[in-house]
């Protein structure tokens, strides 16, 4: 269990000022200028050390990221992008950080732009991100007043940070379709290659990264790579902010250290589950598009990428979503898939076809309404889906479904067979008449 002194986000909960003079109290813009000082390289070997995987849900290292942006600025300037379009259903960790932790953020930005050679940083807000945006916006202010950022800083080295607010389409939390509504283009993935850190915005070297993954570089490059890899076990190291929801007795957003067991995380932040543990039924631990799991393999598992993943799920942005046994799990998969069906951009036909069709399956599965061979071909489709398009929204819109069919595909074959039941009941009396 994470101790009060180690955590990174120490206003998360919107108890103290956001302001500048209250967050450089809690420990930001401290040595921001010695670590610019240090340089590129010993940034990135910094981050690399740390372990520090990306927080928006792929989990690739940090580090290694940051080093693909080219080591010389020719004719083309460097972007840095921060992706603050939390869009992913259960995932409500950034707009905290920006609502009440902004200058976390903004110092991050700073410091992830110097360790790619890059003076401009775009953050680019979901559309439903009002009040985030005028916190956001106020704090850049407070860091452009105080020379922290902007021409000739007090940190010596040139950086404008710019807020941009989407439009509210999921589709943009993908990075190149974030870059080209950015561009002000319609939001559409970018087939890759070129990848963004030789083609980016504006056709220019771009790194794109979540909110929270920037926002810990400050208190990790101050703290030591040493300190932030301490935490969780290998290859998931440092601290998590984990948002919980569902069926718990208290729902809640807390900042944990990675590896932590369901079990703990749920009986010391949410007071249990609802009903008590005997009442647990299945887990989506990383947001909407990772596959459930259920109770028995959930309960003592590690919270972290590698054991989610041996489970043939995903700590994604670890949305960790407590699903109790009055939950109709079909019609919460058949809500989702609605979701993706429409959130689809269209661009793909596997997708554009695949997720309206798998929806329309899902909701009649949901009833009952459907024949027994149905699930293995609905399971083929989201296969066929899975995989086969230029972004991975086509895998979002079929892994709850595959985790559904994995694992509790008894339960779909009894809602066919009671919906048959009646039915069949009726057409027997009727036959008897005759």
């Amino acid at each position: 269990m994470l101790q009060d002194k180690d955590r990174i986000f120490t206003n998360l909960y919107g108890l103290h000022s956001p302001e500048l003079d209250a967050a450089k109290k809690r420990g930001a813009w401290h040595l921001t200028k010695e670590i610019l000082d240090q340089g590129p390289d010993w940034i990135c070997d910094q981050i690399k050390a740390s372990g520090l995987r990306g927080r928006g849900g792929a989990g690739f290292p940090t580090g290694l990221k940051w080093t693909f942006m080219p080591k010389e600025v020719r004719d083309r300037p460097h972007y840095l992008v921060v992706n603050a379009d939390e869009s992913e259903p259960g995932t409500c960790k950034d707009r905290e950080i920006m609502r009440h932790d902004p200058h976390l953020l903004i110092e991050g930005c700073m410091i992830a732009s110097r360790a790619m050679r890059a003076h401009k940083c775009y953050v680019y807000l979901r559309g439903e991100y009002i009040n985030e945006r005028h916190a956001l916006e106020k704090a850049v202010k407070e860091a452009y007043e105080a020379k922290l950022i902007g021409q000739n800083n007090v940190n010596g080295w040139d950086f404008d940070l710019y807020v941009h607010h989407g439009a509210g389409a999921y589709i943009c939390g993908e990075e190149t379709a974030l870059l080209e509504s950015l561009e002000g283009k319609k939001g559409q993935p970018r087939l890759k290659p070129p990848f963004p850190a030789n083609a980016g915005l504006y056709g220019c070297p771009t790194t794109v990264n979540n909110v929270e993954s920037i926002a810990v570089a400050g208190t990790i490059l101050r703290r030591g790579a040493e300190w932030f890899a301490g935490f969780g076990r290998p290859n998931n190291t440092g601290t998590k902010l984990f948002c919980i929801s569902g069926h718990v007795n208290k729902p809640c957003n807390v900042e944990e250290e990675m590896s932590i067991t369901f079990r703990e995380l749920i009986d010391t932040h949410c007071g249990g589950i609802r009903g008590g543990w005997d009442n647990l039924k299945a887990v989506i631990p990383g947001g909407s598009s990772v596959p459930m799991v259920p109770a028995e393999q959930i309960m003592d598992a590690y919270m972290d990428f590698d054991t989610l993943r041996d489970l043939k799920s995903g700590l994604g942005t670890a949305a960790v979503i407590v699903m109790d046994k009055d939950t109709d799990l079909i019609k919460a998969i058949a809500r989702l898939a609605y979701f993706y069906k429409h959130e689809s951009c269209g661009q793909c036909t596997p997708c554009r076809e695949g997720t309206g069709w798998m929806w329309r399956v899902m909701e009649r599965m949901a009833k009952g309404e459907a024949e027994h061979d149905e699930i293995d071909t609905l399971l083929d489709v989201t296969k066929q889906v899975e995989g086969h398009t230029i972004c991975a929204l086509g895998d979002a819109a079929a892994w709850p479904i595959q985790g559904l069919i994995r694992h509790f595909r008894p339960e779909i074959e009894d809602r066919i067979n009671q919906y048959r039941l009646p039915r069949a009941m009726v057409q027997g009396a009727v036959v008897a008449a005759e």
